[in-house]
């Protein structure tokens, strides 16, 4: 949890909010976003017995990635190799107007960065 609050606070800019425990599932969540609180909340869970997501009555659902809009791809890119941050995508010209990069977070959740001028 510490390592992920930690990530999307440097790299996003988003803020705590709210963290707490929850006994009957043995688990934690934080909120957290951005510090004017007008976008997006980020709802980060952590099962404390749990090594690997299992939900039976969600293996049909898929995931691919969280989408962060980035002020300059390439500063925030540099920014996250410093911090050995896997990028899997460098960022690339998807129109006229906007670049796109995909990275990891310390989980291997893929998230999208998108530039758009």
């Amino acid at each position: 949890m510490e390592r992920s609050i930690d990530f999307y606070s440097r790299f996003f800019g988003l803020v705590l909010q709210t963290r707490s425990e929850i006994k009957q599932t043995n688990a934690e969540i934080a909120f957290l976003q951005d510090i004017e609180r007008k976008g997006c909340i980020l709802e980060l869970t952590y099962y404390h017995n749990q090594n690997k997501f299992l939900q039976p009555q969600y293996e049909e659902r898929l995931f691919d990635h969280l989408g962060f809009e980035v002020a300059d791809i390439n500063k925030t890119i540099s920014a996250l190799k410093k911090e050995n941050v896997t990028v899997t995508d460098e960022p690339f010209k998807l129109n006229p107007h906007t670049t796109i990069a995909f990275i990891e977070d310390p989980d291997g959740t893929l998230i999208e960065l998108i530039e758009r001028k």
